[in-house]
């Protein structure tokens, strides 16, 4: 697994405008198919319970390997815990990545 490309297309993915942040809108968008949500390593453990309990309903996948710092950093926003990525080519690439 790469993460620093990860985090790289994290970034593009943001300036691209697809990316949802904020743990209400990330719940909602989560219907949708072909999203992918990150959930830091170090939020919460209600909102990991309930982000993880919604994505096994709406076969969502879910990626938890990244601290809090990491993904504010990739995304340019402070303190985020939860973000999803709606776009099929960015998520494509990701899971390339990921089975590197």
């Amino acid at each position: 697994m790469d993460n620093q490309k990860i985090l790289n297309l994290l970034g593009l993915a943001t300036r691209a405008r697809k990316i949802t942040l904020g743990e209400e809108f990330v719940m909602n968008k989560m219907k949708k198919p072909d999203v992918l949500v990150f959930i830091a390593t170090d939020a919460g453990a209600n909102i990991t319970k309930k982000i993880k309990n919604r994505a096994i309903n709406y076969k969502v996948q879910v990626i938890d390997s990244f601290h809090s710092d990491e993904l504010s950093q990739a995304i340019g926003k402070k303190n985020r815990k939860v973000l999803l990525l709606e776009d099929k080519g960015f998520i494509k690439t990701i899971n390339e990545y990921l089975n590197a």
